[in-house]
Order: C-alpha cells, then sequence, then structure tokens
C-alpha cells in the first residue's frame, strides 16, 4: 500500500492504493464516483475517459499510483463547465444519447478536446472520439450534437 495525493474534480484528497489499482477503480470505489463506467478493460472503448492533467486517457489502463500529484477531472466535475453543459442540452435535443453508457467518455473526451482546440477540425474532433465506441447511435448524432454546439460558439 502506498499513499498518494491527487486532486480529483478541483479538491486535493489523499488516498491508500495498492500497486495494481487503477486509476478507474479509485475514482469509482475509494471516490464513488461513478459516472466513470468500465466497458472492455483494455482501453478500446472510451467508456472510462477522464482527463488527467487536461488530456483525456482511459482510467482502466492508468495505475492509482502515476496520479500521485496528478489532476483527474470526471464527467462529475465538469458539471460546471459551460461547453459540457451546452454539450450534454446538445446531445439530448440531437439524439447523440440512446443508452447513454458512452455518453460520459464521449463528452469529457470532447471537452478535454475543446479546451485544447475551441474550433477543432473534423480531423480533430474525429481523432478525439476515435478511442470512444457506441454500439447504439452510429456515431452519427454524436457528430451531429457536438457541431451543433461548435456552430452556436
Amino acid at each position: 500500500m502506498s499513499t498518494i495525493k491527487v486532486k480529483v474534480n478541483g479538491n486535493v484528497v489523499e488516498a491508500q492504493v495498492t500497486g495494481n489499482m487503477r486509476l478507474l477503480d479509485l475514482i469509482r470505489d475509494k471516490f464513488q464516483l461513478t459516472a466513470t463506467k468500465e466497458g472492455c478493460a483494455i482501453g478500446e472503448c472510451g467508456a472510462c475517459t477522464v482527463m488527467m492533467d487536461g488530456n483525456a486517457v482511459c482510467s482502466c489502463l492508468v495505475l492509482a499510483e502515476q496520479c500521485h500529484g496528478a489532476e483527474i477531472m470526471t464527467l462529475e466535475g465538469l458539471a460546471d463547465n459551460p461547453v459540457t453543459q451546452q454539450l450534454q442540452d446538445a446531445f439530448v435535443e440531437r439524439g447523440g444519447v440512446q443508452c447513454g453508457f458512452c455518453t460520459p467518455g464521449v463528452l469529457v473526451s470532447t471537452t478535454a478536446l475543446l479546451a485544447r482546440h475551441p474550433e477543432p477540425s473534423e480531423e480533430q474532433l474525429l481523432d478525439a472520439l476515435e478511442g470512444n465506441i457506441c454500439r447504439c447511435t452510429g456515431y452519427q448524432p454524436i457528430l451531429d450534437s457536438i457541431n451543433h454546439v461548435l456552430k452556436r460558439n
């Protein structure tokens, strides 16, 4: 066991972690932040995407110990982010969400992209979402929702 300090959704916290504990487990089990989902556990689906020091990462691939001193942002921490709020509204209005399992990861990935590139190219948008798998929407409603927000801003 080791103790790490990490900033999660704006709050500095300490946690006891084992050497093989994943960031995903730390977020869900220790901090009870359940918007982050476990899908594939091998970094293929993006359901577990969080922001780590401003970058979208698959939390199933990051060891909790690697997060010592890092800033982690989950979808819960983005609740007051105006861009995330606009994205959520557009996903509902435009059908970008169906079952909703992939939605937190897609929203976090998109928010991270827009923080770096407020006016992304289509290629940048597709690259940012490449690691997020959706089995329901066929992706076009997700892209329509995001593009709706981009056109507003």
